[in-house]
């Protein structure tokens, strides 16, 4: 996509819509769990396989973006995901809420391929990137307000991501219906950067894993541990966002002047200590403590750990590879949550993750010290046809001194 054709707020509402899903986790793993007859394991692993198909879409889309043009592909994923995630709104039959997870997973996967794509191809990802953060914490904040007041079932949240997905069709008219080429030779180049690309990939999959995984069980914890209210659970996690908008709001105006390596290294150190006080939480001020801080941090370090992706390929393909393993960390998160705190105790699983995350601090700084020493970047050679047509040789006179000669009437005798 190109930077100077493309306007931001179409890329900034498929954000929003592609990650309104892992946003909206606890309250929909909480109420399959709690509409449908579901444990809360099996209600984890339903979101797992929502995740995992938004995932496996990106990694199956990561370098065909540009062939298969954005506008195209941006709403096929929308409907997918309106199709999908409605369909399983309106059904209690459990095997086609489960297919309709799928499906709506795909749609949400496709989204992000596409916004995670053209955010690369633009001169600032990092700007563009706090703008769809903001767009959907505001977003899920507002609709962890609503949906405790919209009545018991599982189907709300869902529908919301549908609704959302429709609501942003009508902006794809502002995506290029393909990428404008003027026969470039770009086409069959390799990933540059591949081993700090891979490194970040592996990092960013075992990152996000920590993250959702309590994320996927945090409404659990406030339900039963905590022993709070759904209305109460639900402010906690609108003013969690909120306090994120402006953790988003202050990165965007920071930029790129910390570099990455600081925000990213001593940000994941400080969530890992968020989780563990957030997975202990036995009252409504620990667990809020926990939460807001951890969310606070969270938007932060994602949007640098995606324009630190968007800056190794201005093709957007490790981009939409590391957001792609960052949703495969996330699909295993609900399970991964649930079958930790089942065995160690929710205080135990807090532990844990936070061990793992002090542990990849090591490798993601390195990436991050790696690029600010700037590695180059790889700029495609373009060849643009120029009409031309054949000079005809009567229609000129000759040049140097035989013409002066001629000229003056003063030639050789």
């Amino acid at each position: 996509m190109s930077a100077r054709t493309t306007p931001p707020w179409p890329l900034v509402a498929l954000f929003t819509a592609g990650y309104l899903a892992p946003y909206l986790l606890p309250t929909t793993v909480g109420r399959l769990n709690a509409g449908l007859p579901l444990s809360a394991t099996e209600a984890g692993c339903v979101g797992s396989v929502l995740l995992l198909s938004s995932a496996t879409a990106g990694f199956l889309l990561a370098s065909r973006v540009d062939r298969l043009g954005p506008r195209r592909l941006a709403r096929a994923g929308l409907l997918l995901a309106a199709v999908g995630y409605g369909g399983a709104a309106l059904t209690t039959t459990v095997p086609l809420v489960v297919v309709g997870a799928i499906v709506g997973g795909l749609g949400s996967g496709t989204i992000t391929s596409v916004a995670a794509t053209g955010i690369a191809g633009r001169r600032d990802p990092h700007r563009t990137t706090t703008l769809g953060l903001l767009g959907v914490s505001a977003l899920a904040g507002a609709l962890y307000l609503t949906i405790p007041h919209l009545g018991p079932g599982h189907g709300q949240p869902l529908a919301a991501i549908a609704v959302t997905a429709l609501l942003v069709l009508p902006l794809t008219r502002g995506l290029p219906v393909r990428t404008p080429v003027a026969r470039t030779r770009r086409a069959a180049t390799p990933l540059p950067h591949a081993r700090a690309g891979a490194v970040l990939a592996v990092s960013m999959l075992g990152w996000s894993l920590a993250q959702n995984s309590l994320w996927g069980v945090s409404g659990r914890i406030g339900l039963i541990q905590a022993g709070l209210s759904e209305v109460t659970v639900g402010a906690v996690f609108a003013t969690a966002l909120g306090a994120g908008l402006l953790g988003v709001i202050g990165a965007g105006a920071l930029g790129p002047r910390l570099g990455s390596a600081l925000p990213v290294g001593a940000g994941t150190a400080l969530i890992a200590g968020c989780i563990a006080l957030s997975a202990a939480a036995d009252d409504l001020t620990s667990f809020a403590t926990g939460e807001i801080a951890w969310n606070t941090l969270y938007p932060v370090v994602l949007s640098y750990v995606i324009g630190l992706a968007a800056s190794l390929d201005q093709r957007g393909r490790w981009a939409v590879l590391v957001g792609s393993a960052s949703s495969l960390g996330t699909a295993c998160g609900p399970l991964t949550g649930s079958l930790l705190s089942a065995r160690a105790g929710y205080p135990g699983m807090g532990v844990l993750l936070a061990l793992g995350l002090l542990l990849l601090t090591v490798p993601m700084t390195a990436v991050a010290l790696r690029t600010r020493r700037g590695t180059p970047q790889d700029h495609p050679v373009v060849e643009i046809p120029l009409e031309t047509a054949e000079a005809r040789r009567a229609a000129y006179g000759t040049a140097g001194p035989r013409q002066t000669a001629t000229a003056s009437g003063t030639g050789p005798l």
